[in-house]
């Protein structure tokens, strides 16, 4: 649930030899790739804003994983991380973070306001349990918007549209519900002896988790 966690999980893994990933299944996904690969090779130039939010409106109960702080319950780290990961994967570490949140009685957050601020960007996201949300990641670019669909973080499609206002969406025919691409790149680590993913590298899952604590911080959130 936080950096030093992370980290020593990290060390225990190398300690015993022994293979260590982040189930970060979003970053397997091939629209999340395509996505990725379009912004590398800059399609419609720059990026200028990026948005993406993660909402749902789940029944209130105390004894829900989902309220209790204990294990990390609250918007920021249950679907929050989402959006954070998907500014992170586009943009990279912000220069400076904004963030504020509101509170259940439990003392998990409810929602939770981000913006990241970069140099010739901001990124706006959002995460929250008071409201269904449309889920969404849109980055605006110079020449044109490359918005993934509902839902961002699972097997979605992808909409381009250009500086004219031409449309065009990209459907990646998924038959699965997601978890398929990770599980089979951790198989072939597996196979191959690997003892750390090249996709989802250590330092990546500590750049995510240390984001992640820096937005705790700004909120005034302790587990």
């Amino acid at each position: 649930m936080n950096l030093q966690e992370v980290e020593d999980m990290i060390q225990l893994s190398k300690e015993k030899n022994t293979l260590l990933m982040e189930a970060m299944w979003t970053n397997f996904l091939p629209h999340f790739n395509y996505v990725l690969e379009l912004l590398q090779r800059k399609h419609f130039g720059e990026i200028l804003k990026l948005e993406a939010d993660f909402g749902f409106h789940p029944t209130y109960d105390e004894t829900s994983r989902v309220f209790d702080k204990s294990v990390g319950g609250g918007s920021l780290l249950d679907i929050g991380i989402y959006p954070i990961f998907m500014a992170l994967s586009a943009l990279g570490v912000p220069n400076s973070i904004e963030a504020n949140a509101e509170f259940f009685v439990t003392g998990a957050d409810s929602k939770c306001n981000v913006t990241f601020h970069y140099n010739q960007a901001k990124a706006y996201l959002k995460s929250t349990f008071l409201e269904k949300t449309n889920t969404e990641a849109i980055i605006y670019c110079e020449e044109g918007i490359i918005k993934i669909n509902s839902r961002f973080h699972e097997p979605s499609s992808v909409t381009l549209i250009d500086k004219k206002g031409n449309s065009k969406e990209k459907d990646f025919n998924y038959n699965t519900i997601g978890y398929s691409f990770e599980i089979e790149h951790f198989n072939q680590l597996v196979r191959s002896d690997k003892k750390e993913s090249h996709l989802m590298t250590f330092k990546k899952s500590q750049q995510l988790i240390k984001t992640l604590d820096q937005v705790r911080k700004l909120i005034g959130l302790e587990y």
